[in-house]
């Protein structure tokens, strides 16, 4: 007998709603199960997409793939800005302060608009598991759906509780409930479950704030999108605000800090490290006094102002005060309280790099519930959960993104490799190949993958494919054109602040100088009618083609231990020569390559060592 969808969804967040997207573009029929449909893509936290940590990189790499979040953002954001420019592309990170009530509604509308999926409130409590497959779910009214893959992106609700000061109550997050028996229904499956925490700052009224004493930090002049398929247009931006903590500041806190849940041990799981309260900040950094504090509106209709930088979960109370301690909110009147929510997830050595359980067929997991924090590390999951449950239920190969292809790679690889101890947060700095990484030539890397898996349409891959033909002809041409130092030339080049030229050079030698741009290069020849994409890749391939060579040999060498594959029935404890703890990690991550096994905690060079001579062929070392 059929089942009734061939992918259900858990968990209408970011996730959630990559991962319901793409199962259904792919031709599944599928079921999003969200406990409130007015909350569907809720930012819980800062209503911001992208910025620093890599966050964009992976918002610009969805996007690429196929997916829905650039595009929405694109649709909604309030404010806008570059970060990073004073530094080099690999780390350049696009911003965006989201309208969260549109960010919303244009999901959800984007949602209930797709052929192939429904959508539909109430809560999961059960998923329905025979035989180590998993078939459905029960929700809390007693009713069973059936479904060949479950994808689970449960967020902050499993078990979770709310905590301010004193107080702890069952929540997913303020105002809504806990998804309470659904983690017996995972522990009772066999899946081991530890516990995070996440906190948020308050939230005041702008009309409360005293905008003389804040310092404007306005969006760009130039537009900006994170979408390729976005067009390039201004529009009007609303700012953003910037003040910072006091001695009085950190006076109170310290005066209070006996109440602060981390303090009288309410709190005692771990919270992501990048983004710490200020109890926290106070008590790491006790000779600091003047903490950064941003106030961001959250939406064009409502006087709400998001407190970037004062997270706490200390008491009402205490909050007021630190909030008056600051200057411009001496008079600020709370909306929302700060606070912390505690919640349980899933150690993430016990997913495939598909994000397939190893435990359970056909159940996938996204999102928080993998151990992560953060929208854009959810949403990215969220797709390539979607794009494998809909693989398995077509009969069609796994998508799994290597660490030299994608931020995406990065963080799956990271996760059911090593697995966590923190709420894990995407840096660049774990990515080794960063400057192939980079957030601007995400469709150049990764459009032609979303192409194959079929959620890139053919208008798309062929605007891709022109551009790649645009940036290889003129990278030609530069090398074509030849420059003599003439006088008129040496004395142009001084004025760009370049150094002299002493012989006769190619304009691709020209551009790679620091201080010359492609626009500069019009003083040589006639510049082709170029689009400003295709001219930012050709001057970063000019000026950094020394490095970009030596990361993609660093990427060849990689490649060669990914490419030597671990069959998935070898036994570990049978093969001498390995150590007792190598063979335990091992046997639990199921590596599978000899570079994935090379980046788990506990297995040495000598263990990959033992292990490549066995691959090779000699069986001399596997015992009978």
């Amino acid at each position: 007998m059929g089942k009734e969808y061939a992918v259900i969804v858990v968990g209408g967040g970011h996730a959630g709603c990559e991962a319901a997207l793409a199962a259904a573009r792919l031709g599944c029929k599928t079921l999003l199960i969200t406990m409130n449909l007015d909350t569907i893509a809720q930012m819980s936290c800062n209503p911001a997409i992208g910025g620093p940590a890599a966050k964009s990189h992976l918002v610009r790499e969805i996007d690429a793939l196929g997916g829905q979040m650039a595009k929405v953002i694109d649709q909604t954001y309030l404010n806008i800005r570059m970060l990073n420019l004073s530094r080099g592309p690999a780390v350049h990170a696009l911003r965006a302060q989201a309208d969260k009530v549109k960010y919303r509604a244009v999901m959800t509308k984007t949602l209930e608009s797709e052929l192939n999926l429904s959508v539909r409130q109430g809560v999961v409590t059960k998923i329905l598991v025979d035989d180590g497959v998993v078939y459905g779910v029960q929700l809390k009214t007693g009713t069973k759906t059936t479904s060949d893959t479950v994808i689970l992106a449960t967020g902050t609700f499993l078990r979770g509780e709310v905590v301010i000061g004193p107080v702890r109550y069952p929540g997913g997050r303020q105002g809504e409930p806990s998804a309470e028996e659904l983690s017996q229904s995972l522990i009772g499956s066999g899946l081991k479950l530890s516990r995070f925490q996440t906190a948020t700052p308050p939230r005041v009224h702008a009309d409360s704030v005293d905008y003389e004493k804040l310092t404007c930090q306005r969006g760009s002049d130039t537009p900006l999108r994170f979408s390729f398929d976005t067009p390039l247009v201004a529009r009007e931006q609303i700012p953003c605000w910037y003040t910072r903590t006091t001695p009085d500041t950190i006076k109170v806190i310290r005066e209070n800090i006996h109440l602060s849940p981390i303090q009288t041990g309410a709190i005692q799981t771990k919270g992501p490290r990048y983004c710490p309260s200020i109890d926290r900040k106070v008590l790491r950094f006790p000779d600091k006094t003047d903490h950064q504090i941003f106030l961001e509106p959250e939406g064009e209709y409502t006087k709400e102002l998001y407190c970037l930088g004062l997270t706490t979960s200390m008491p009402e109370e205490i909050q007021l005060k630190i909030l008056r301690s600051i200057p411009g909110l001496e008079q600020a009147e709370i909306m929302r309280t700060g606070y912390a929510v505690e919640y349980d997830y899933i150690l993430p050595d016990q997913v495939y790099p598909t994000l397939e359980s190893k435990l359970i067929q056909g159940l996938f997991t996204a999102g928080q519930i993998n151990g992560t924090s953060g929208y854009e590390e959810a949403a990215a999951q969220g797709l390539i959960a979607g794009i494998n449950a809909a693989h398995k239920v077509k009969g069609n190969p796994s998508l799994i993104l290597s660490r030299s292809q994608a931020y995406i790679g990065v963080l799956i690889d990271d996760l059911v490799t090593k697995g966590t101890e923190e709420p894990y947060r995407m840096m660049t700095s774990r990515a080794e190949y960063r400057l192939i990484l980079r957030q601007d030539n995400a469709d150049l890397r990764l459009r032609e993958i979303g192409y194959k898996v079929g959620l890139i349409d053919e208008a798309r891959y062929q605007k891709l494919v022109t551009k790649k033909q645009a940036i290889q002809d003129t990278l030609q041409w530069l090398q074509q054109v030849q420059v003599s130092p003439t006088a008129e030339v040496r004395d142009y080049l001084i004025q760009l602040g370049s150094g002299d030229l002493k012989k006769a050079v190619t304009l691709h030698e020209i551009l790679q100088r620091p201080e010359v741009q492609f626009r500069d290069l019009c003083f040589f020849a006639s510049l082709p009618e170029l689009d400003p994409e295709v001219i930012e890749q050709v001057e970063i391939e000019c000026k950094f083609k020394g490095y970009i060579e030596r990361q993609l040999k660093q990427i060849e060498q990689f490649n060669k231990l990914e490419g030597i594959a671990i069959p998935e029935d070898i036994d570990y404890h049978q093969i001498q020569g390995l150590r007792t703890e190598a063979r335990e990690r091992l046997t639990a991550i199921k590596p599978a390559s000899l570079g994935q096994a090379a980046r788990i905690s506990g297995v040495s060079p000598a263990d990959i060592n033992v292990l490549l001579v066995v691959l090779k062929g000699d069986r001399q070392h596997v015992s009978a």
